[in-house]
């Protein structure tokens, strides 16, 4: 297994982790939850780059790579829904994006080719990152005296997730727009 693939895998190592702390009651938890993310959002930039600089890309890391990205923000995703957080449509548009892009991916792939991740789609994994860390620390900011946003902890939050899920519509569109003009794919 190469290095890329074992960061990889520590990535998802982490997610049950968040996921744990994520869901915990303490501002102590809730900052453990934010660090593990923080620092699994990390690995992915350090996964793809060693891949890339080292030569080590394998089917298996384009495979496990995008998955543990899509279940980490899906795990903090769904935690933001149950506590109120974030508006189940928001959720399920992007949820119905990510279905639809990778089964373009599927169709594309089969056909011999590979779309790779366009501007908005980076754009789309950076805004997801920094509206879940966002909404993460929130809760923290009265730890450090900033408490004049604790009374809109929920507006702002559900606000980052619709322009999280407008961006990732957005990125869906042009990654449609894109695989549908190459040649080779039936419309």
């Amino acid at each position: 297994m190469t290095a890329a693939n074992i960061i990889t895998v520590v990535r998802l190592a982490l997610i049950p982790f968040f996921v744990y702390f994520a869901m915990g009651d303490s501002k102590l938890s809730l900052f453990i939850a934010a660090l593990i993310f923080a620092i699994a959002s990390i690995t992915d930039k350090l996964d793809g780059y060693i891949a890339k600089k080292y030569n080590q890309i394998t089917d298996l890391g384009k495979i496990m790579d995008p998955l543990a990205d899509k279940l980490l923000v899906f795990s903090a995703l769904v935690i933001f829904v149950s506590d109120g957080l974030m508006n189940p449509i928001a959720l399920l548009l992007i949820l119905a994006r990510e279905l639809t892009i990778t089964s373009i991916r599927v169709v594309v792939a089969s056909g011999g080719k590979v779309v790779g991740a366009a501007f908005s789609g980076k754009l789309k994994t950076a805004v997801s990152i920094a509206a879940i860390l966002i909404i993460l620390v929130l809760p923290l900011l009265p730890v450090i005296g900033i408490d004049l946003l604790l009374p809109h902890n929920a507006l702002i939050s559900n606000v980052l997730c619709w322009i999280t899920a407008a961006v990732t519509v957005i990125s869906g569109i042009d990654y449609c727009m894109h695989s549908l003009s190459l040649k080779g794919i039936k419309k």
